[in-house]
C-alpha cells in the first residue's frame, strides 16, 4: 500500500532541468518533483507520494483526505490511551 498526501503548491522553480515546487501540508513545506505533472500552478493542489507529485487534485477532493487522515490520527491516539 502507498500513501499519497495532498498538497498546495505555493510556487514554481527548476532544479537540475526539473520541474519542482515548494508545497504546504498543512503548515509543513516541503520540495516536490513536478516531473509527472508539470501542468500545475501555484494555488492547485497535487497528491504527492515519496517527493514526486503524482495528480492534480481539485481543492475538494484536498480537504476530503485531509479529513480522513486527522480521522486516522484520532483514532490512532484513542487506541494509545487504550480507548477503543
Amino acid at each position: 500500500m502507498c500513501l499519497g498526501v495532498p498538497g498546495k503548491v505555493v510556487d514554481l522553480f527548476e532544479r537540475d532541468g526539473l520541474p519542482m515546487a515548494h508545497a504546504d501540508f498543512g503548515g509543513i513545506a516541503k520540495e516536490v518533483c513536478l516531473a509527472y505533472t508539470p501542468e500545475v500552478e501555484p494555488g492547485q493542489y497535487v497528491l504527492v507520494h515519496v517527493g514526486f507529485s503524482i495528480s492534480v487534485i481539485d481543492e475538494a477532493e484536498a480537504q476530503e483526505t485531509f479529513k480522513y487522515l486527522n480521522e486516522l490520527a484520532q483514532a490512532a491516539e484513542a487506541e494509545a490511551r487504550g480507548e477503543t
